[in-house]
């Protein structure tokens, strides 16, 4: 029975992808493992990889085709005993997919299953089925799979009772229909139409989803800077051995991390009619690239150096920058950052990325007048705005977060200790 290959989602968000590259052509033989094709999603290009081993027997998207679906057959592969000639195509089978860790997608629909009997001791499933379920600490001998003979697919493990509700909550409701735009006239202006790339399309998407559909409450402080300034240049004096180099922003990444850990009550997401609170702060870092924005995660910021903090983020933002970033480096994340001070934006309100709860944004230091223990002098100071959902934050409780991470800032000995 032919296996079809069919264009899988990659990531929470994704609707279509571009083919960018086959990494095999028909008639080559395949194992579990092997590298398929490169696609491009709305986040980064990632390699598709074989679960199941075979021939490649027909490539049905060309390379290079963009806005394929998800769920669209791409290819389909035969065991090397079938001829492929006379062979009648099965019900389409996700017979593939990425190498990286679990996605948060919600559990396939239940199909007609067959038990993975073990077969000399060995249970068949896919590497990844294997993988999420070790790192789950998920037995294998207790689930039904509904892969070719009965093998164990990723779907089977993420459908299990153990981690299918917490894995569905992450999902978001789909919204209701959002209006087309009205076509822009056409005035005679001199002009290029340029298409948008997938990832545009979902920033697009996405943002107008988070504004229409999450109230924003928004709440800005005054942050000096001068403590923080003279500890970042003692602890690079002390670090450049080691080649460390530390940003403003690595230790603004790890003031808003313990801030968070300090007033639980916004390290949370708002889910229907429960809210999820989180026990560690992953922070989201907002990052620009030549095709949109992108925010890789600082996993458990509040307990990392800012050492640390500093080369994971100087490692993601190249990889983001060129395109490699892997689904678990930018998904998930309970809290976002987004800093512009570097630009001379001296304050602005950044939109909120579901199904987080809050974003932080960070305007420019500058030199101002400042009242300093009752005399005015001069001080650099900085506007931080918190942008939160008030489905889930009360106000009360955002202020509370913006005054820990004003103390934070401007008493940074916290930060080190």
């Amino acid at each position: 029975m032919p296996i079809e290959l069919k264009m899988p989602a990659l990531s929470p968000t994704m609707e279509e992808g571009t083919l960018a590259k086959w990494l095999v052509k028909e008639g080559d033989k395949v194992s579990s493992g092997d590298l398929l094709a490169e696609i491009e999603t709305d986040k980064a290009t990632m390699e598709f990889e074989a679960v199941d081993e075979g021939i490649i027997t027909k490539l049905l998207v060309a390379e290079g085709a963009d806005g394929v679906k998800v769920g669209t057959v791409i290819a389909t592969i035969t065991s090397e005993d079938e001829d492929p000639s006379v062979v009648t195509p099965a019900k389409p089978v996700i017979a593939a997919t990425i190498s990286p860790k679990m996605e948060n997608v919600a559990p396939a629909p239940v199909r007609a299953a067959v038990i993975a009997k073990p077969e000399g001791g060995r249970i068949k499933a896919s590497p990844l089925a294997k993988r999420i379920a070790s790192e789950l600490s998920i037995d294998l001998s207790t689930i039904t799979g509904t892969g070719p003979n009965g093998r164990i697919v990723k779907d089977d493990v993420v459908a299990t009772p153990a981690i299918a509700a917490p894995v569905a909550t992450l999902v978001p409701t789909p919204p209701a229909a959002i209006a087309a735009p009205a076509l822009v006239p056409d005035f005679g202006i001199p002009h290029e139409a340029i298409k948008l790339s997938n990832m545009r399309k979902t920033i697009a998407r996405r943002l107008t989803e988070s504004k229409q559909q999450v109230p924003h409450i928004y709440l800005t402080v005054d942050v000096r800077l001068d403590a923080l300034l003279k500890l970042r240049a003692e602890l690079n004096g002390a670090l450049e051995g080691q080649g460390v180099k530390l940003s403003v922003n690595d230790l603004l990444i790890k003031a808003l991390a313990k801030a968070l850990m300090q007033v639980p009550n916004c390290n949370v997401s708002f889910a229907g009619d429960t809210m999820l609170q989180y026990s560690r702060a992953d922070i989201s870092v907002a990052v620009s690239i030549p095709t949109g924005l992108i925010t890789p995660i600082i996993v458990d910021a509040g307990n990392k150096s800012v050492s640390a903090i500093s080369t994971e983020m100087a490692a993601l933002a190249a990889k983001a920058k060129e395109g490699k970033l892997q689904p678990h480096e930018f998904q998930g994340g309970t809290a976002s950052i987004s800093n512009m001070g570097m630009m001379g934006i001296k304050q602005f309100d950044a939109v909120i990325n579901p199904p987080q709860g809050m974003i932080l944004a960070i305007g420019a230091g500058e030199k101002r007048p400042y009242i300093v223990d009752d005399a005015l002098a001069i001080a650099t100071v900085m506007c931080a705005t918190g942008s939160f959902d008030h489905r889930a934050i009360d106000g009360a409780d955002g202020a509370m977060l913006m005054k820990v991470f004003k103390e934070l800032v401007e008493k940074p000995l916290g930060l080190v200790a």
